[in-house]
């Protein structure tokens, strides 16, 4: 599989899960929207940096190297990299707490529908962001 064909995937199944978020919103099932919206967002960045040829990192936070590489990307891209960065940095604070939570945290109580629609949202523009990249590119 090729580089370029692996980002496509990975857009894609970024793209597949937003329907998912959806669901989980619809459910208010909020802490699994915020969870799930990270990994939207890990994904979606993720294509994008493979489709202009670099190998991600197994980490989850990969917006500074996004910012890093900002000049293989088009203007139009590079525009937006800051926001899904921040996004992206953003979200995985929250990954394990969404998931897990703690004894002191229970997410069902923590996390509320304006979080969840703003998890929702931001992971749709960081793959609206991806696929205009694998378009201009």
């Amino acid at each position: 599989m090729t580089s370029d064909l692996l980002a496509k995937s990975y857009i894609e199944r970024a793209r597949k899960r937003l329907r998912a978020l959806d669901a989980l919103f619809e459910e208010e099932a909020y802490p699994d929207v915020i969870r799930e919206s990270q990994e939207v967002v890990e994904l979606a960045l993720k294509g994008m940096l493979r489709h202009v040829g670099i190998d991600p990192p197994h980490w989850h936070d990969v917006g500074k190297l996004l910012l890093d590489h900002a000049d293989r990307f088009p203007e139009v891209v590079r525009k937006a990299l800051p926001v899904i960065a921040a996004t992206s940095k953003s979200l995985r604070k929250e990954r394990e707490m969404s998931f897990y939570g703690d004894i002191d945290f229970i997410p069902e109580e923590e996390y509320s529908r304006e979080q969840a629609a703003q998890a929702r949202a931001d992971a749709r523009h960081a793959v609206e962001v991806a696929e205009s990249a694998l378009r201009a590119v």
